[in-house]
């Protein structure tokens, strides 16, 4: 197979397995809290890729050990806890769509604090992906008065947390390998939120059929949602391009309005335009 075909396989792949991701915070919110979800889906996304990229650790210099531990923050740790208190109010439709201003607000921040330039229509397309925003959140607000729309403030914020490591990796990592990176993350994460998912009683009720359950759900998560599509993301750089591999932000909300529809969950013609804007916005703002 040529490597114009593996890309298609590997751009399919990922946006199944992140796609995937949202409703597997669901599941894993059947039986465990927040922080419980959070904590194993680090700890375990930990375990396998230190397994894989131990090796890789003594390639950090120390100087930058700070940097590898505020892309851990920034890139993993908040949002893998910001995305499972946002999913116990809204569905994991709607957190997957959001999810999708991460181009966007990569671009706000990448301007005002890191020294990017802006062209006009990238200008055009944050302005519209947020109006975008605004209609999705508005209308599902109007619509499931049983919900609460604050919580998609959680999924806002973790998507300027995806935006702050992604400048953050460029402006001062840009000399180390992705999977050197990433190892140091989670060798620096691994502690942490290992004392919070024993602070949080996981271990008090893990013997329990339900919390073994949703966990499998989470292990599930951690493993193949983190560490075996962060391998597939980077190996899909090397053999196209960063500007094809960040297609994947379009496929992504499609799987997991399907995954939406099969255990229940609608969106209205409100939330599917704002939904579209979205898109949009991240289109235009991804253009030179």
């Amino acid at each position: 197979m040529s490597n114009h075909q593996i890309k298609w396989v590997f751009l399919l792949l990922l946006a199944l397995i992140w796609g995937s991701s949202f409703i597997l915070i669901e599941l894993g919110l059947g039986a465990l809290n927040p922080f419980q979800l959070g904590s194993l889906r680090i700890v375990s996304a930990a375990v396998f890729l230190l397994a894989i990229g131990f090796r890789h650790l003594p390639k950090i210099p120390q100087r930058q050990w700070k940097f590898v531990a505020m892309t851990g923050l920034f890139g993993n740790f908040i949002p893998a806890y910001f995305f499972a208190i946002a999913e116990t109010e809204i569905t994991s439709s709607v957190t997957a769509i959001l999810n999708s201003l991460t181009p966007v607000n990569a671009l706000i921040l990448g301007t005002f604090f890191f020294g990017l330039t802006v062209r006009r229509t990238q200008a055009i397309g944050v302005t519209v992906g947020l109006a975008g925003t605004l209609v999705l959140i508005l209308s599902g607000a109007m619509d499931n008065p049983s919900q609460n729309y604050w919580f998609a403030g959680f999924v806002i914020v973790a998507t300027l947390c995806y935006a702050t490591n992604v400048n953050l990796v460029k402006k001062y990592l840009s000399d180390l390998s992705p999977m050197t990176i990433t190892a140091g993350n989670f060798a620096v994460m691994l502690i942490p939120a290992s004392i919070i998912l024993a602070a949080s009683g996981y271990f008090d009720v893990v013997g329990q059929a339900n919390v073994q359950y949703a966990s499998l759900f989470v292990v599930i998560l951690g493993i193949l949602g983190t560490g075996i599509a962060n391998v597939l993301f980077y190996r899909l750089i090397q053999i196209s391009s960063p500007v094809f591999a960040t297609q994947v932000t379009y496929l992504i909300p499609v799987v997991a309005c399907v995954w939406g529809i099969v255990y229940g969950e609608t969106l209205t013609g409100w939330q599917l335009l704002g939904a579209a804007i979205i898109l949009i916005g991240v289109y235009l703002s991804g253009r030179k």
